[in-house]
């Protein structure tokens, strides 16, 4: 099988697996902001939540996957399995011992962590404490998360992609099943949610043990930390998390601000970014992750134009799915939120400044995109470092416009921050990649891109008419508000395909040609 047609494969795999996982979280969200709504508690949750998220993405999905799968691909390729499972079972002891001390030290640091990332909360009184009893009860989390990074890297490099993408399922699952039964027996109910995260995480590392067992894979210790493949892992891990951190710095900055505007503001920025997420979630980092082996084999061989082929052809796939989410996003922001989120503690007020911020958020769809898609070519290179500062920048570039637009702007200001942010850091990283490795045949994606435009032009008419059908500050009225939202996506993603496809755009015959081979193989 071509690079092309597996990157296309495992895309869909993990995009329908992803599709389920995020259709569950937005099941969670609409069940957090009925019970919960928008203020005092979710405030804190959301604040408490970042600091786990953020330990989830230092060790785990971000500089784990982008060291370990490349060296682990390679040693795979090159050296036979049996080498490459014994560089697994040496890279989580090692993992399993530095996130172990990890975790215990955030529990005891939590209230001094707490107070520096959500200072404005001090002058609420409760905030502070609440946020901090949060924190301690999650932040174990980050000890099974990165273990089930390390194990998905591994499953992906073997080629098993449903079931590590399927496993934010059971944390969603796990959620709302904890915050409706158990809500109760806390003085403070949203307290069950944080008990929710932490099952969550036990959960999804279960999750993955039919796969693992199919494989023969059997994990135990071994403490050969000298061995020449897991100190690459590692030396390529350090400047990863630095990348990574800063990249999820950004996000605890835009927090740490919105902690100083109106009591609501970091729930407006959290539900917005979350349905922002949704669309990303689904494809681009599904996407992101069949690249990622794809090109680490090419690099094992030392194929660079193949992996500016795989580059090109994952960059059509991006702007093909993200242009035309990014319309959709604004135009579908308040309907989105009035149909699952309007009513029980989440008023109309709240449904409109969600909308704002998800508006502003969604431009960036696009940006992050190529961003996602870009960053796992240099990681298959195994360069590291390049991603780190020009995430250094980005960072500078968020915070400074920020503080420039939070007060006249309030909570949508910073959301245009990260927006602009995401645009600085893709054109940043195609600008280093093409000094690094030459020219990357671009011209022919921007060809893609002139007859995608009025395609999406169609789409955002036809969808924008549809949702005027609708009364949308009105509590209630469900079924009309679903059957109005629900003609208008699937209207305009048709008109979309269809306009596509009369156009012959590549990336859009490609995904036509994948659903029409395994219609085939099911046809008797």
């Amino acid at each position: 099988m071509s690079e092309k047609k597996e990157i296309t494969r495992a895309t869909g795999i993990m995009g329908i697996a992803t599709s389920i996982s995020r259709i569950a979280g937005l099941v969670r969200d609409m069940f957090v902001a009925t019970l919960f709504g928008a203020g005092f508690a979710t405030d804190a949750f959301f604040m408490a939540f970042t600091i786990p998220n953020l330990l989830r993405r230092f060790f785990a999905e971000g500089s784990l996957t982008a060291a370990f799968v490349p060296s682990f691909a390679d040693t795979y390729h090159r050296q036979g399995r049996e080498e490459a499972l014994r560089v697994a079972r040496i890279a989580f002891t090692l993992l399993l011992l530095v996130v172990t001390v990890v975790t215990i030290v955030g529990i005891v640091c939590s209230p001094l962590i707490v107070r520096i990332i959500g200072s404005g909360f001090i002058a609420v009184e409760g905030k502070i404490a609440l946020t901090d009893s949060l924190n301690r009860i999650m932040f174990p989390y980050i000890l099974f998360v990165s273990i089930l990074a390390l194990l998905t890297g591994m499953l992906n490099v073997f080629g098993h992609y449903f079931l590590p993408a399927l496993s934010p399922l059971l944390l969603n699952l796990s959620m709302i099943f904890c915050a409706w039964s158990l809500r109760s027996f806390f003085d403070e109910p949203i307290t069950a949610l944080a008990i929710g995260v932490l099952l969550g995480g036990v959960l999804q590392l279960l999750m993955q043990y039919p796969a693992l067992k199919a494989n023969g894979i059997k994990l135990r210790l071994d403490f050969n930390f000298r061995h020449p493949t897991v100190v690459r892992i590692a030396k390529l891990m350090l400047p990863g998390i630095a990348g990574v951190a800063i990249y999820q710095i950004n996000v605890v900055v835009s927090r740490l601000l919105a902690s100083f505007l109106p009591e609501g503001s970091v729930s407006y920025l959290y539900y917005g970014q979350r349905l922002f997420e949704f669309p990303q979630g689904i494809f681009i980092v599904s996407l992101a992750q069949a690249a990622l082996p794809a090109m680490s084999r090419q690099a094992a061989v030392s194929d660079l134009e193949g992996m500016k082929e795989s580059l090109r052809y994952s960059l059509g796939l991006i702007l093909v799915v993200t242009l035309p989410a990014s319309v959709g996003l604004v135009l579908c922001a308040e309907a989105i939120f009035s149909l699952f989120f309007l009513g029980g503690a989440f008023s109309y007020n709240d449904v409109r400044q969600t909308a704002y911020a998800l508006a502003v958020f969604a431009p960036g769809l696009v940006f992050v995109g190529v961003s996602r898609i870009i960053v796992p070519m240099f990681y298959a290179m195994k360069n590291t470092r390049t991603p780190v500062v020009i995430s250094f920048w980005t960072l500078l570039v968020n915070a400074g416009l920020g503080v420039a637009l939070m007060f006249p702007l309030q909570h949508v200001g910073l959301a245009l921050a990260l927006t602009l942010s995401s645009v600085f850091n893709a054109v940043a990283l195609i600008w280093a990649l093409r000094r690094s490795v030459g020219a990357l045949g671009l011209r022919a994606i921007s060809g893609s891109v002139l007859r995608l435009l009025p395609c999406t032009a169609l789409m955002a008419l036809v969808v924008w008419q549809v949702l005027g059908f609708a009364p949308w500050e009105s509590i209630g009225h469900n079924l009309l508000k679903s059957t109005v939202l629900l003609g208008a996506i699937v209207l305009g993603a048709l008109l979309y395909g269809a306009a596509c496809l009369a156009l012959r755009i590549p990336e859009a015959t490609a995904v036509k040609e994948l659903f029409q081979r395994r219609i085939a193989r099911r046809t008797p």
